[in-house]
Formats: C-alpha cells, structure tokens, sequence
C-alpha cells in the first residue's frame, strides 16, 4: 500500500527536515520537501499541492485557487505550522470538508527573546555600533536610555505579549496593555488602555499581535500625532500592521528614533526599500520562532496533526 505524501512548505521545518523523515515514517507518511527559502506563488502551489494528500503550510498563500486545485487532486487534509493565520482561506478548507488547524500557543517565549533583543539592541543601540566598528573601523560611544524606569506599550496580549511583558518588567519598565481581549493575569504588572490613548507616554512601542482586519494598518500616518518624540518601534508580530510609508515618515522626521523589525509588508524586504537607509534601524528575515528546539517541537506537532487528519480519512 503506498504511504500518503504529505508537502512540507515551512522553511524552518525544512531547514531541520532529514531530522524529521522518521518522524513521518513511524506514522506511515511520506515527506516530501518543497523546494523554498521563503514561499512558494500561489502558481507554484496549484501545480504542486494537488499531489498530495497532505500539505504543511508555511507562510504560503493558501488561497481559495490553491484549496480547490488541491482538492481536485488528492489534498484531504493540511496543517498551518506556527502561529499566524492570516496566509490561509481557513473558509476555503471548511467549504471543501479539508481539516485544517494550525498551532497555536508554541512560539510566546522564542518570540518573546527576540523582541527583547531588538528592544534593547533601539535603547542601548548596541547593532549600531556593532556595524559601526565593523565596517567603519571606528570606535562609537553613543548615549543610548535605560529601559529602567521607562515605559513600554505592548500591542497584543496573547502568548507572545505576556511572554514579552514578562522580559521587559524584568527589566524594570512600565508596561502599557493593548489588546481588545486582554485577561488579567496575575503575575504580571501591566496596565491595559484602549488604543490609541497613552501612546504619548510609551518611549518604546512593540507590536505583538497577529495580523487581521482591526490590526491591519493600526500603525499609519494618522497615528503619528499620538507618538512620544524619540519613540523606538518594534514590530516581532506581522509586517502589514505597520504602514511603512507612516514608519519611514516618523522616521525621516526624527520623531521615531528607530525601529527593529522581523517583519515587513512585503518579504523578503526589497532592495529599494527606504527604510534601508536608517542606519540605526535592525532588520530581522521573519525569524522570530526560528530557534532548532523550537522548530523541532512545532515540527513533531504538525507532523501529528496531520498524521491524525489523514488517518480519519
């Protein structure tokens, strides 16, 4: 009997994906690995997906084309590795009768590092000078701030917001809550708000939260008026919550004294991009989950899930 195939799309779980052939062939499934440093086109995808009985997602456009191209071949069942949703027509799979999920909840702390590295790569401007002594052979000594007494917002309350509240009061911040569904959690200090009010106090401004139509753009042009001057943006969650030309309009004015960002509206970020030109900036390649014990632990779980979905079928 031939085993089921199953494409794996996710770079990270393909950058580890010899570890994981045993893990797929003790479920009776064959893997097979796309061949992808980022995604594949949505072209790409309705020629390829149809061999398959299954499909691990990536940050692939899994469009309602895709979906029923799949489902014409032999797609019956798919899971979406990681966290964020937003590339995926879960409404497509549903009106097929495809099961699909993704994982939630297993990114918070590697997320949440990354968040507070960039935070204080923008306050002590350690990257800086780090190029600076690099590739200019010079020998810098800029006065950055203390994360210390200073007030952080964090937009999004979910595993990676909590996780990341949870480094940066270590830090001995105060710390600003948005979130619309925000819970209490007792073993941490933060104050919640309604967005936008009380940005004007946050000297650092770091976005947690998953990319859908109330976040979508929530940081643009008209938000501006709102920022403290010499605020630091960080943006660990999805690229179009930020409206670029509104960062690199606050940028260019002075207003915002730099950003890190792991993600962008379009990626990889484009060789013209303008925001290329602020040297105190950080750029990250959408790599915030992307540590081995990580990926080997959401890795497994996909590989279960779907073992699961095509076993029923």
């Amino acid at each position: 009997m031939t085993k089921p195939k199953v494409f794996v799309t996710c770079p990270p779980m393909l950058g580890l994906i010899d570890e994981f052939q045993d893990d797929f062939s003790q479920v009776g499934l064959d893997c097979v690995a796309a061949e992808t440093s980022q995604v594949l086109s949505v072209e790409e995808l309705i020629a390829e997906v149809p061999q398959y009985d299954g499909w691990i997602i990536g940050d692939d456009p899994a469009t309602r084309a895709v979906v029923q191209a799949g489902v014409a071949g032999r797609l019956r069942a798919a899971v979406k590795w990681g966290v964020g949703t937003d590339n995926v027509d879960f409404e497509a799979f549903k009106d097929h009768d495809i099961p699909v999920q993704n994982t939630p909840g297993v990114f918070g702390n590697e997320v949440a590092d990354v968040a507070l590295t960039y935070a204080l790569g923008l306050t002590r401007e350690t990257y800086w000078i780090d190029r600076q002594i690099k590739d200019h052979k010079t020998w810098p000594k800029p006065s950055g701030i203390s994360l210390t007494g200073r007030t952080v917002a964090i937009v999004g309350f979910g595993d990676i917001g909590r996780q990341t509240a949870r480094r940066i009061l270590a830090c001995g911040s105060n710390v600003i809550v948005y979130d619309p569904f925000f819970q209490t959690d007792a073993s941490l200090d933060v104050t919640p708000s309604e967005w936008p009010k009380r940005l004007n106090e946050a000297d650092l401004l770091i976005f947690t939260c998953p990319l859908n139509e109330q976040t979508k753009g929530m940081f643009n042009g008209a938000l501006l008026g709102n920022l403290k001057p010499g605020v630091r943006v960080v943006n660990v969650g999805r690229g179009p919550v930020i409206e670029e030309s509104a960062l690199v309009e606050g940028l260019r004015s002075g207003l915002i004294h730099s950003a890190a960002l792991d993600v962008f509206e379009e990626e990889p970020l484009s060789a013209d991009s303008p925001l290329r030109s602020f040297e105190k900036c950080i750029f990250g390649s959408h790599n915030g989950s992307n540590s081995a014990d990580a990926v080997r632990r959401v890795s497994r779980l996909a590989i279960s899930k779907i073992s699961g979905f095509l076993a029923r079928g």
